[in-house]
């Protein structure tokens, strides 16, 4: 069976696929046929001839994935808009469903050792018409990987987004990775160390601050990306044959 992991945030912009793609980097290393997903994204711009949309988190996951996958399949909901997704799919006319969302996942991990979803947003992104993005992994009952984004404010929303993966009880917390995104974020070790008290385990991964404007994104993740030994065990995955 296919092992999936919903990657989500504190909130936006906090590095889920800094995230997501280096740790499709470590399982591609590994010899495991990962899945980057994105199954929303709001943000994208008209590409080739015909003019398809095509979302640059998106793109991200297909190059890091050891698994190849169409455009179509790693990200089926996409919008031109980087608004908020449910804005996004009302005014696009293109309702999300959750049994539809299931049915893609289920089609298109068939392959896969382990799949990586990233989410949209936090956790609890509204859809369209109805429900949260988070319904997909608690309905297929995915792990989750918290990315915290160090900066003011994060200690609050760390807690209360853990908080929210674990009331319902059918999604397990595999870990969380703290991501410096405000290089202006005083006390920085200290405010680790609470995280870890309030989240019950010091992090699977640390990323240090950049810029972007020296290396990509994916370079960023080789070089920046500092896993710790609760990684491996968390991320434990075994080949099919």
């Amino acid at each position: 069976m296919t092992r999936g992991i919903f990657i989500t945030g504190t909130s936006t912009g906090v590095g889920k696929t800094v995230v997501t793609t280096g740790l499709l980097r470590l399982l591609a290393g590994q010899g495991i046929r990962a899945a980057g997903l994105k199954p929303v994204a709001s943000g994208a711009k008209s590409v080739g001839p015909q003019r398809a949309l095509r979302n640059t988190d998106a793109l991200e996951l297909q190059a890091a994935a050891s698994l190849k996958l169409r455009y179509e399949d790693v990200n089926p909901w996409v919008f031109e808009p980087a608004i908020a997704p449910h804005i996004a799919a009302r005014e696009a006319g293109r309702p999300i469903r959750l049994q539809e969302m299931i049915d893609w996942y289920q089609r298109v991990t068939t392959g896969a050792d382990v799949a990586l979803v990233e989410g949209a947003g936090g956790w609890r992104v509204p859809l369209h018409p109805d429900g949260f993005l988070s319904d997909l992994p608690e309905a297929l009952q995915l792990d989750v990987i918290l990315v915290v984004g160090l900066t003011l404010g994060c200690l609050n929303h760390a807690r209360l987004t853990v908080e929210a993966i674990t009331r319902s009880g059918r999604c397990r917390l595999t870990g969380w990775v703290a991501n410096a995104i405000d290089p202006g974020f005083e006390r920085r070790a200290e405010n680790v160390a609470t995280l870890a008290d309030l989240l019950g385990a010091p992090p699977l991964a640390e990323v240090a601050f950049h810029d972007g404007a020296a290396r990509s994104p994916h370079d960023n993740v080789l070089v920046e990306f500092r896993p710790t030994p609760q990684l491996g065990a968390a991320m434990a995955v075994s080949p099919k044959a």
